[in-house]
């Protein structure tokens, strides 16, 4: 039997990265995604020791070049069985008085418009094949509204909705539609969202235990693995020192966490 092909967008770091090593290990033919040609390459090199993998240079933003993308896909990775949409992004954290235009169409253009793209040229073949599942990688920015948060909490609301809508559209096609909703994740999120500042970046990870991108990649593992019977619609995760997207316990004691 032909292993399973996956599609992963933001895949060269992050959520996206373990959750391609973890696919690798248990033999899932991949096709990863990303802007940086150096990192993709990279990871095709170690990741194609295990499994089958294709990686493709492209800005999710660019409509055209996701559909060339796509399109050109050899034979062999053409019928993707599993779609992760996780590619997505925060830039700043201010009030919409003072926030920078240039910042939200970033956020809308990728977490939006790019998941858009990219699962309407990924679509046809899982239609065709009455077959397929897709895991929307959310946020519990989607869940709820944090202060300064506006645009990138819209962004990741606008995620949650379309999970839900692409549920109705796809359900008389057997295609499974999943989201996962994030709380704190100690990825390169904050440093994006800083614009590279590292030290504050780090700040928000600082007096407790965040969850990590191999956390949220077994989830994503699980998720896809069920029977076919089962689908898993919705799923919030918080490291155990969140409670919700205004609540975090700092300052722990290492025998709690």
């Amino acid at each position: 039997m032909k292993p399973q092909i996956a599609l992963i967008t933001g895949a060269t770091s992050g959520i996206g990265k373990a959750t391609a090593s973890l696919f690798a290990q248990h033999g899932i033919a991949l096709v990863l995604c990303g802007r940086n040609q150096t990192a993709l390459k990279n990871l095709q090199e170690t990741l194609g020791k295990h499994t089958k993998v294709l990686s493709l240079n492209f800005d999710l933003r660019d409509r055209e070049a996701v559909c060339k993308a796509v399109e050109g896909l050899p034979p062999d990775f053409q019928n993707i069985d599993i779609l992760i949409n996780n590619a997505g992004n925060a830039h700043g954290l201010s009030t919409l008085q003072t926030g920078s235009v240039a910042d939200w169409d970033a956020m809308i253009d990728t977490n939006v418009k790019g998941l858009l793209y990219i699962t309407k040229a990924v679509l046809p073949v899982m239609i065709r094949r009455n077959h397929g599942s897709i895991v929307n990688i959310g946020s519990v920015a989607g869940k709820e509204v944090y202060a300064k948060g506006n645009v990138y909490c819209a962004s990741k609301h606008a995620v949650n909705a379309l999970n839900k809508a692409m549920r109705l559209d796809l359900n008389e096609y057997d295609i499974r539609v999943s989201a996962i909703h994030p709380g704190a994740v100690e990825t390169n999120f904050s440093k994006v969202r800083f614009k590279g500042d590292e030290t504050r970046a780090q700040k928000v990870y600082e007096g407790y235990t965040a969850l990590q991108a191999a956390d949220i990649a077994d989830i994503i593992y699980f998720v896809i693995t069920r029977p076919p019977q089962v689908t898993i619609e919705d799923l919030v995760v918080y490291p155990s020192a969140q409670a919700s997207a205004h609540l975090l316990r700092k300052n722990q004691h290492s025998d709690d966490q």
